[in-house]
């Protein structure tokens, strides 16, 4: 039998809580003691999450904002919430999964926050950057903001969840071409200019909808047994 404690123990390693402070880590948002067989994956609650939630038949929840959520909660359906370690392991970051998708080789840590990685940078295999650009839309589904630097080619990337005049240089120097992130920042408009790198912004919620979906694969993985039904 596969419990929601069970759950978090093996989340809690991957994410390495130890790294955040007690009040950030994440993990059991409303205890359970039900046996679970279906979880269910969601960014926020919404008015309909109880209905969702009966009728998908779930055991357990887990929710990146679990604020507000709803007090008819069915009973003794479990609760798990990961926040920023979701946010920094899921999404744009030092992420593995991410990597395998975007064809990256030969990774590298990019920037530290609070001595937790934050960003990825690495080796693509030789193409235009146009195309590129199209290839990353396609997989979170969208963008927000391109900009086009100097260059029509690109055979290394930075992927970062975040973006500052001094990420921006360290990619440059490091011999990025293009620069990943969630969302474009004024700080970084004039290193952007200088250094002639290409960025794209793919959009905060479209990095965390894609971060579920990793997620999602990864429960599986570990636990055959569980269904994971993803709501976005």
């Amino acid at each position: 039998m596969l419990y929601l404690d069970d759950i978090v123990r093996f989340l809690d390693r991957y994410f390495a809580i130890e790294r955040y402070s007690p009040s950030e880590r994440g993990g059991v948002y409303i205890p359970s003691t039900r046996p679970i067989k279906r979880i269910g994956l969601a960014l926020e609650p919404w008015e309909s999450l109880p209905q969702w939630v009966e009728k998908q038949k779930l055991d357990a929840l887990f929710l990146h904002r679990p604020w507000q959520l709803p007090a008819e909660l069915m009973p003794d359906i479990g609760v798990l919430s990961y926040h920023l370690a979701f946010d920094e392991c899921m999404t744009l970051g030092f992420n593995s999964r991410l990597a395998d998708v975007l064809s990256m080789s030969a990774l590298e840590v990019l920037g530290k926050k609070e001595g937790r990685v934050i960003g990825t940078i690495g080796n693509i295999p030789q193409q235009n950057l146009t195309e590129y650009l199209h290839c990353l839309t396609e997989i979170f589904g969208g963008r927000e903001e391109v900009h086009v630097g100097k260059t029509t080619e690109v055979s290394r990337i930075a992927v970062v969840g975040g973006m500052n005049d001094a990420l921006v240089r360290e990619a440059t120097t490091r011999g990025a071409s293009l620069y990943v992130t969630g969302q474009m920042r004024q700080p970084a408009a004039a290193a952007l200019e200088e250094t002639g790198i290409s960025a794209i912004a793919v959009g905060h919620r479209r990095c965390e909808l894609w971060g579920l979906k990793a997620l999602a694969g990864l429960l599986r993985d570990r636990f055959n047994q569980l269904t994971v039904i993803n709501y976005q």
